[in-house]
């Protein structure tokens, strides 16, 4: 399981470096070419009451600087509530049409009869992105991440950016002109798969045609991380953000904590935990990005900088 969910990370959201003659994102922010950047995101806000809980604490106490909201999901209120109350903090929508686990199940938010594609014969979405694939269409995914993203709107949620949960909205062509699509209607930077991804699946050009609509995203993402178990989680991360490129870097966690209803969703749930901790309580990690000068952001600067270039854009 634990290596499932890394592997399905790793077409699912990563960010590139523009061309070496353009500026990386960090200079457009107004930082320096060599300065390292680092956005720590939460996904899969508001899946259960755990996930807030944890979420909340990361984003007061510890390294992350934004989360994203699985806005079908049950706890969605709660965590919407909170960002309603704190403004300054950074939530996107974690746009979703698949519902993973075995027991603990979300559907459509979209009306059913506009989205039947989606819908397992349980009632709930498909489990797997393949499903999504065989059953519904790239228009009915369009319409119930719209659905999500106008609910969280009118919830009082300011949606700082969009990604994709499990991959749906990246892995085809005709599922990324959807992406795309959003992108462009709600005027929001996204996750956009790297170049290296794009051209492993026969599929260049993507990162050219989203940056030509003014869509912005990060220079890197981290989305290589896979691990053997929960012990794992600290030394890896303090490993891998050694390597951190100049520019603009994202990676995600699933913060959680041990709690019974934690454990009955998933199996991953003691990894989660320790991601919560790492990024949370633990202060080597903390020590070590100060000492490398790693400056944290969230999604919000980005948004605004692409808003104002993009309104440039269309004065001229």
């Amino acid at each position: 399981m634990l290596k499932s969910i890394a592997v399905a990370a790793v077409c699912a959201f990563v960010s590139c470096p523009p061309p070496a003659t353009a500026q990386n994102l960090a200079e457009r922010l107004g930082y320096l070419a060599t300065d390292k950047l680092l956005i720590v995101n939460g996904d899969d806000v508001g899946m259960c009451h755990t996930a807030n809980l944890a979420t909340i604490d990361a984003l007061e106490r510890g390294l992350m600087r934004s989360a994203t909201i699985l806005v079908p999901c049950p706890w969605f209120l709660e965590i919407a509530n909170y960002a309603k109350a704190n403004p300054e903090k950074d939530f996107g929508v974690h746009l979703c049409q698949t519902s993973e686990w075995q027991t603990y199940r979300w559907g459509p938010v979209a009306p059913r009869n506009e989205v039947p594609g989606l819908i397992d014969p349980e009632g709930y979405f498909w489990h797997e992105t393949p499903q999504v694939y065989a059953k519904a269409t790239p228009e009915e995914a369009y319409r119930e991440a719209r659905a999500q993203v106008l609910k969280a709107l009118a919830a009082g949620v300011d949606v700082t950016h969009l990604d994709s949960h499990m991959g749906v909205l990246q892995y085809r062509p005709d599922y990324l002109e959807q992406y795309l699509r959003l992108a462009v209607e709600f005027d929001l930077p996204v996750r956009m798969a790297s170049q290296a991804t794009f051209d492993k699946n026969g599929q260049s050009g993507w990162r050219e045609k989203f940056a030509a609509k003014g869509i912005l995203f990060t220079d890197d993402f981290i989305f290589d991380i896979e691990y053997q178990g929960a012990q794992d989680v600290k030394p890896v991360w303090m490993k891998r953000l050694t390597q951190l490129k100049p520019g603009v870097t994202e990676l995600f966690i699933h913060a959680g904590r041990p709690t019974d209803e934690l454990k009955a969703i998933t199996g991953s749930w003691a990894v989660r935990s320790a991601e919560h901790e790492t990024f949370t309580t633990d202060g080597d990690l903390k020590a070590q990005l100060e000492r490398d000068h790693v400056k944290l952001i969230g999604y919000r600067p980005i948004r605004e900088l692409q808003r104002k270039l993009r309104k440039e854009s269309r004065g001229k």
